[in-house]
């Protein structure tokens, strides 16, 4: 971690104190989790302080934690046995749910402040609520909009005092939010040209489940020790 990051560091704690937890980053940038219902408060603040300055803001996304951490492929006898489990097993449609596990769904968001020349990552967690919801940071940097659009579109959080909260990169009739870890890979309907109604109208998917996994080859002659830096050349 550079020092300026852990000056940074030094006055996020001094202003916000337990409000704000930091959090381990691979990338060496500062990271921090803080309450949904603090959000806004400190959002407004991280731009508005001159010790801070975050006035622009780079990018907001959003995030699934649903079977976080859990192993996908088995590749180690891919080239034998053919796929995983990830094509057999089936997918668990959770939108009907009461609520979620409260550290499911997360919106994190990409600070920049051109002043300090400096980069700071903020993640909130919706919580329980279905539909999983956070307060709208459009107030406080505008280029939050679209963003916030795109979270909603492919996540299905909700953001709160957004102007305009709509659907951006699927059509208004699209079903379910495709970014979900438990949306069908095939998706649930499929748009064709209905040529007795004269239109393109909606019907049940086609597709065949099917999940590309390149087969892995763990062990043989090519990855023999004799082979390796042209020994037998």
């Amino acid at each position: 971690m550079t020092e300026s990051n852990e000056t940074l560091a030094a006055r996020i704690k001094e202003r916000f104190d337990t409000r704000m937890t930091r959090v381990d980053s691979r990338c060496g940038e500062l990271t921090y989790e803080l309450d949904r219902e603090d959000l806004s408060e400190i959002a407004a603040a991280l731009k508005e302080d001159p010790d801070f300055a975050f006035d622009t803001l780079m990018d907001v996304c959003g995030l699934d934690y649903l079977t976080y951490g859990a192993d996908e492929w088995n590749t180690e006898g891919a080239t034998d046995t053919g796929f995983s489990r990830g094509v057999e097993r089936k997918p668990v449609i959770l939108d009907e749910a009461e609520a979620f596990d409260p550290r499911r769904f997360a919106v994190v968001y990409h600070l920049l402040s051109v002043a300090k020349n400096a980069r700071l990552r903020l993640r909130v967690f919706a919580g329980a609520d279905n539909p999983p919801i956070v307060d709208s940071v459009v107030p406080i940097w505008s280029s939050a909009n679209w963003f916030e659009r795109e979270a909603f579109d492919l996540f299905g959080i909700l953001f709160e005092g957004h102007p305009d909260l709509r659907r951006i990169l699927t059509d208004y009739g699209f079903i379910g939010h495709p970014f979900r870890k438990d949306f069908p890979l095939t998706g649930n309907v499929e748009v064709a040209y209905d040529p007795e109604q004269g239109r393109v109208a909606y019907q049940p998917v086609s597709i065949e489940p099917r999940t590309l996994v390149p087969k892995v080859i763990r062990d043989d002659n090519r990855y023999s020790a004799d082979l390796k830096d042209g020994s037998n050349a």
